[in-house]
């Protein structure tokens, strides 16, 4: 897919330099655009700095060494996803649990494809893992903060992981195939089950709360 900021679709030529901007974070974000479409072994700083528009001399300045460049585009990506991350939003209504799922995919895919690039590599590379893991960790945590929220209480991480897995088959699903809207109609039908779930949970301790009272 061409990327909007690069119309040629990546052919070699010289660029214009001030398209992306020479600062780190837009050689960052190069870098995570590079990998989205090719994977982490593409990442090299021949390919960050064509599709920066910048010169190869300018990434290997910024980053040094290869592994420097890898290791900070990780982190560059991961806070991406994090801050964009449509969990933990408080509400405390089953309708708003992930909302904006698709919107986010739509409009940031590079960020979510990179991530599951990273996945796929960190198998044959462990180093991967803790950065990784960390970001899991938060998205869990998020989850179950949500899901307690809505259930009015305490929520296993075993539910917690199991509801996280099903926004993650979406959010893999929009990327391979683009259909936002079965991404939002299968959200609905999470919001209506989270729903009745809680009315039972509150229906069910209705007579325990007037029997203590």
């Amino acid at each position: 897919m061409t990327d909007p900021g690069n119309p040629d679709g990546g052919r070699r030529g010289r660029k214009r330099v001030t398209h992306y901007g020479t600062g780190r974070i837009a050689l960052l974000d190069a870098a995570v655009r590079v990998v989205a479409r090719g994977g982490l072994r593409k990442l090299t700083y021949r390919a960050v700095a064509e599709e920066a528009g910048v010169t190869h001399g300018l990434v290997v300045h910024h980053f040094g060494s290869r592994d420097a460049l890898i290791e900070e585009a990780v982190d560059h990506a991961l806070c991406a996803s994090l801050r964009v991350s449509v969990l933990d939003g408080g509400t405390g209504r089953a309708q708003d649990f992930a909302a904006g799922l698709g919107e986010m995919v739509e409009s940031g895919p590079d960020v979510q494809a990179f991530q599951y690039e990273l996945m796929l590599e960190a198998r044959r590379r462990p180093e991967l893992l803790p950065s990784l893991r960390a970001l899991y960790e938060e998205y869990f945590a998020a989850a179950r903060r949500d899901l307690s929220r809505i259930l009015s209480r305490p929520v296993e991480p075993a539910l917690s992981r199991l509801v996280f897995a099903a926004l993650e088959g979406l959010v893999l699903h929009q990327l391979v195939f683009g259909e936002r809207a079965v991404t939002d109609e299968a959200l609905a039908q999470l919001g209506a089950l989270l729903d009745g779930a809680a009315r039972g949970a509150a229906e069910t301790g209705a007579p325990e709360d007037a029997a203590g009272s």
